[in-house]
């Protein structure tokens, strides 16, 4: 028999894979500019892992995004079914409406991060020349 990936297990990972996105990029960029630089510069020596994670966003961000698409993949697939039975099918729409929750949530933090760190510096130079 054939076990498919669990949906569920995939969504959690990429909440918390868009989370790092959002705390590697987004976080610094807004502390610097509403001047808390000394707050940036804290939270750096605190968690020296948000420099390994700013160093290599780039991989971060692919990373992340890989797990968003398989994400909406598995809740958006057309294959995708819940059992006839009556309790068991409606804890997997229950389930399923998780999925999508946490997965609308994982693409907001995602898409601000990376409009944060890759997107937010090119447009202000843009428009101040």
């Amino acid at each position: 028999m054939k076990t498919k990936p669990p949906a569920n297990t995939l969504s959690w990972l990429s909440l918390f894979s868009s989370t790092g996105t959002l705390i590697c990029c987004a976080l610094p960029i807004v502390l610097v500019t509403l001047g808390l630089g000394a707050s940036v510069a804290a939270l750096t020596n605190a968690f020296p892992f948000l420099i390994f994670l700013s160093i290599h966003k780039a991989w971060v961000f692919f990373i992340s995004g890989l797990l968003l698409t398989f994400t909406a993949w598995l809740i958006y697939r057309p294959a995708r079914t819940c059992p006839s039975d009556s309790q068991t099918g409606d804890l997997c729409t229950r389930a399923h409406i998780w999925n999508l929750r946490i997965f609308c949530l994982s693409t907001l933090i995602w898409v601000t991060g990376f409009i944060a760190a890759f997107l937010a510096l090119p447009l202000r130079i843009f428009f101040e020349s």
